[in-house]
């Protein structure tokens, strides 16, 4: 594995380290706390001329089309200062999916807007009480003439209000894996918002479907392949949620080891305390090994080999560094590190929130467990919580 970045990469992280540092402050931050649309206007602006909105976008598409080891360190970066938005569901997940799935006029109509910024497009996957497997997706499609109908519900459908066209998961067949994607306009009739308020505060909706109809052309790929599509971008996508984190868990510590040297208590500052300074040695050795894995998952991914016990190994190891970074984090701040007032809090809140979306710790464990146990006798991954 060669990790020694080209200048290209270094000049990518300093340009999305700068553009952050400049319009997605803590500030921005606070400001898209559960705002109803999610989109921090100037930063958006500035995404959109740097160029960063296609950065999975084929370059025959008017995108930069980067390897996974040049999207990490962007990534990377925006996880430092927690970079709100639909920048992972748009130019990430729904990039993939239309690079993957599309007809050649549904990428020619969509990848140059979402490249440009014009179209934002985001994902509509998860059900209430179901799982992240092929079988939670349970609401159908019933085709009718030329149209589909969709009724049921989607949940956790981040930045929903701030889109133009929503990628929805349906089921069009009994077989577990009868899943296809929808292109669906995001002011189809009989389509309704209703925003749900989390532990981060970041921006997701409950969409209801009642009766909404879909055009058959605006299906993406061939009937019934919508699952095997969507399970790849997903291994794509989390390593770049997994780069995220470890920004996130980095910079979590780098406040926090900061604040142990302002801080004074018996006329000492915290972090000569011994206890504390070893909670911060476990830290750093942590979210280096974290940063790692998510590097050797980019790197592996972009010189095209095989992905399916790294990329979820990165985001369940990152997430839970994240995790396990901010809430010492916390302990070292004590209780002061929870007031409004604090960024700590606002790295902390997000850390579980990461661990929960896009894949789970228990269902990214058992990716893994498919792949060292089961490589040659295939099992079904189970998913306890679908209905």
């Amino acid at each position: 594995m060669d990790l020694k970045f080209t200048d290209e990469q270094n000049m990518f992280r300093d340009m999305t380290r700068n553009l952050c540092a400049d319009y997605s402050g803590m500030d921005v931050v606070r400001k898209m706390e559960d705002d109803p649309v999610g989109l921090p206007t100037e930063l958006w602006a500035q995404m959109q001329e740097t160029g960063l909105l296609g950065i999975l976008v084929p370059e025959e598409f008017g995108g930069m089309g980067l390897n996974m080891l040049d999207c990490a360190v962007i990534l990377e970066e925006m996880g430092r200062t927690l970079t709100p938005g639909p920048f992972f569901s748009s130019s990430v997940m729904a990039a993939l999916a239309l690079t993957r799935a599309g007809s050649a006029e549904q990428k020619q109509a969509l990848l140059p807007k979402i490249a440009s910024g014009e179209a934002i497009v985001v994902p509509a996957w998860l059900e209430p009480d179901n799982g992240y497997g092929a079988a939670g997706v349970q609401m159908r499609a019933r085709l009718e003439g030329n149209d589909y109908v969709l009724n049921g519900i989607k949940r956790h459908v981040f930045c929903a209000r701030a889109a133009q066209q929503l990628i929805v998961l349906v089921r069009t067949g009994d077989g577990e894996q009868d899943v296809d994607l929808l292109l669906v306009d995001a002011a189809a009739a009989g389509l309704t918002y209703d925003q749900q308020l989390s532990m981060a505060s970041d921006t997701q909706y409950r969409l209801t479907f009642d009766n909404v109809k879909v055009p058959a052309a605006n299906r993406l790929g061939a009937a019934g392949s919508g699952w095997q599509a969507w399970n790849a971008c997903m291994h794509d996508g989390i390593i770049l949620l997994a780069a995220f984190a470890a920004g996130g868990a980095q910079q979590a510590l780098d406040i926090t080891v900061q604040y142990s040297k302002d801080r004074k208590q018996f006329d000492k500052p915290l972090g000569q305390f011994q206890a504390l300074a070893h909670y911060m040695s476990d830290a750093t050795t942590t979210v280096d090994g974290a940063r790692m894995l998510v590097y050797e998952a980019a790197w592996a991914h972009s010189v095209g080999k095989d992905t399916a016990r790294l990329a979820p190994m990165a985001k369940l190891f990152a997430c839970k560094t994240f995790r396990d970074v901010t809430s010492m984090a916390q302990q070292v701040h004590g209780g002061i590190g929870f007031t409004l007032d604090y960024d700590i809090q606002l790295y902390y809140r997000r850390a579980k929130q990461l661990q929960l979306n896009w894949w789970d710790s228990r269902h990214l464990e058992e990716l893994i467990a498919a792949d060292i146990l089961d490589r040659d006798l295939p099992r079904t991954i189970p998913d306890p919580f679908t209905v």
